[in-house]
């Protein structure tokens, strides 16, 4: 390198940001929560157990009081250190749906260690609640975490009934105001999304409700605050929807097929598999 590239390298600082959070610790807080809900390999006593949550309860506290007073922080830790008993209860529930489902998952504890679809609804149960106790940023840490470990990106406030089956999973969008009702199956690059994006915007429902026992096959994108699936409708693969449809409804890309004649095709040259 230049002299020059060296004085500028020296001349550059960074611009600090205050933030109140602890990034590194609050993502090793959601991996406890989830690896003690689910301890399938050299599974802990009890008295560890307790250890390692007391320590992501008193990590967990410690950045809601960053934020909020010290009451407040009490408060709020301990109403979702009451909810964590349900919450693993229903994604036992979950996972049991993945294993129904899915014809190559073989055993629970498959589906708990190896699908990033479940990996992320644990993730998501957990976010949404502490998003409901009022604390949106902790709560988006921790839905990014998810979205840069499994490339599945479920805004925190998005509302997931049970059973929400996401196979595959891999570039799934799931928006803010968007609503999922139960036993809803959604494969791989699905999109609920908004129509367009306006900061003023913020306050109102720009994503789509799906309904009960609803197939969204991979690809498809659903639009709009006021789009409503109706139950136990599938949507077929790439299929475009800004509107709403009834119950029981199948939708799907048309696809234009001709037979080309023989001389139309001109094969690539060494062409190996």
């Amino acid at each position: 390198m230049t002299e020059n590239t060296y004085k500028l390298i020296e001349q550059f600082r960074p611009q600090s940001i205050d933030i109140p959070i602890d990034k590194c610790e609050l993502e090793k807080v959601i991996e406890t929560l989830v690896s003690l809900m689910f301890p399938i390999c050299n599974c802990p006593d009890s008295r560890e157990v307790q250890v390692e949550l007391r320590e992501a309860a008193e990590k967990l506290h410690a950045n809601i009081a960053s934020i909020h007073d010290r009451e407040a922080a009490d408060k709020k830790t301990e109403a979702f250190f009451q909810k964590l008993p349900s919450l693993q209860q229903r994604l036992y529930k979950d996972a049991a749906c993945y294993l129904r489902f899915d014809p190559a998952a073989k055993t629970l504890e498959e589906v708990i260690i190896t699908y990033p679809g479940f990996f992320a609804l644990c993730v998501h149960r957990i976010a949404h609640e502490l998003y409901l106790l009022g604390l949106p940023l902790i709560s988006r840490l921790f839905s990014e975490y998810a979205h840069s470990k499994v490339g599945i990106d479920i805004h925190p406030a998005a509302k997931v009934g049970k059973n929400l089956f996401m196979d595959h999973g891999t570039g799934i969008v799931i928006g803010e105001t968007a609503e999922i009702g139960d036993n809803v199956k959604i494969y791989q690059g699905v999109t609920l999304g908004a129509l367009y994006v306006e900061k003023k915007l913020s306050n109102v429902k720009r994503h789509p409700t799906v309904e009960d026992n609803v197939v969204i096959y991979a690809n498809a994108t659903i639009l709009g605050g006021t789009t409503i699936i109706g139950h136990d409708s599938t949507i077929g693969g790439g299929a475009w929807l800004t509107r709403s449809v009834i119950p029981y409804s199948l939708v799907t890309n048309p696809v234009d097929v001709r037979i080309r004649a023989g001389k139309e095709f001109n094969g690539p040259f060494d062409f190996v598999i």
